[in-house]
């Protein structure tokens, strides 16, 4: 398909069972809760999804299986992002020969390149693979922040890149990229609490943690400022940036995310370790906010 990048998409999570095999079952079950919930895309094997821990043939079986259960319904992502050009130049193959729309590619991480080694990693990806290209920043995980002009300069001089997911948090740095270059590509919020605020500065929507857990709400403020209900938009803005702060910035995301969705009826599973199951206390904070948020009746 020709992918049209706007909207909400969930960096969806893979469930484990407790040994640690994927759940397939599970997964075709959570792809059609987050359809069904009009979300306008997936991403498989983003952070979220805990690629990292995952084997190239792990990854490989969760994108083919997704795009199998999406059947063409919104855009499939695939997260190729590894901390060598290599890997990430076998895995973006990967991700084009199983069928998906594009990829979404994290600066290297564990060595720190600096600015042209980043812009050479991702020239080496693109010259090597032809498939759409998004770019993504979490100094979350990497350890250090893709920077503006880095973003900018591959957006003007390579056409097969398409956006950008920022999950740093900075509204001014995602402004100036917005204003530079936000016409030729989608600018993605990458964090739950700025999402109005990209749109209002003319980016395309989110790619959310969060909407892995509350799609419905993630998708709102979407809807509602497109339809011009800046109210309603502010009101959705407010609950998701509210469940932003608790189940990304509080707790080990993995954990509190598949917690969450366990807790609202979804098979999301077990964490890989090294990451744990939140304890008791976590838990029951999780809950209450669900109830709060009316995400769960009891």
């Amino acid at each position: 398909m020709t992918i049209k990048l706007e909207g909400i998409i969930p960096p969806h999570i893979t469930p484990f069972k407790k040994n640690g095999d994927i759940d397939e079952a599970a997964l075709k079950k959570l792809v059609n809760f987050w359809l069904d919930d009009g979300v306008d895309g997936l991403v498989s094997c983003g952070s979220n999804g805990e690629a990292p821990s995952m084997s190239r043939d792990e990854r490989r079986r969760v994108i083919d299986i997704v795009i199998n259960e999406v059947n063409d319904k919104v855009p499939v992502i695939a997260g190729t992002g590894a901390p060598s050009t290599g890997e990430t130049i076998d895995l973006t193959r990967d991700a084009k020969d199983i069928g998906a729309d594009a990829a979404l590619i994290v600066t290297p991480y564990f060595y720190r390149p600096n600015s042209e080694e980043l812009i050479e990693h991702y020239r080496s990806v693109i010259k090597a693979v032809d498939i759409p290209i998004i770019l993504y920043n979490v100094p979350k995980f990497t350890g250090y922040n893709l920077e503006a002009d880095v973003v900018i300069k591959l957006a003007k001089e390579y056409s097969q890149i398409i956006g950008v997911k920022d999950s740093g948090g900075s509204i001014g740095q995602i402004s100036e990229i917005i204003r530079q270059v936000g016409k030729k590509i989608s600018v993605l919020a990458g964090s739950g609490d700025v999402v109005l605020a990209n749109l209002m500065m003319g980016g395309k929507g989110g790619i959310l943690g969060i909407a892995n857990v509350a799609p419905r709400l993630c998708s709102d403020i979407f809807d509602y400022f497109k339809k011009g209900d800046s109210e309603k938009a502010k009101e959705a803005q407010m609950k998701a940036l509210f469940l932003n702060d608790l189940l990304i910035k509080k707790y080990n995301q993995l954990s509190s995310i598949k917690e969450a969705m366990n807790q609202l009826g979804q098979p999301a599973g077990y964490p890989r370790l090294p990451s744990l199951p939140l304890k008791e206390e976590a838990k029951q904070n999780i809950q209450k906010a669900l109830h709060d948020l009316n995400l769960k009746k009891s």
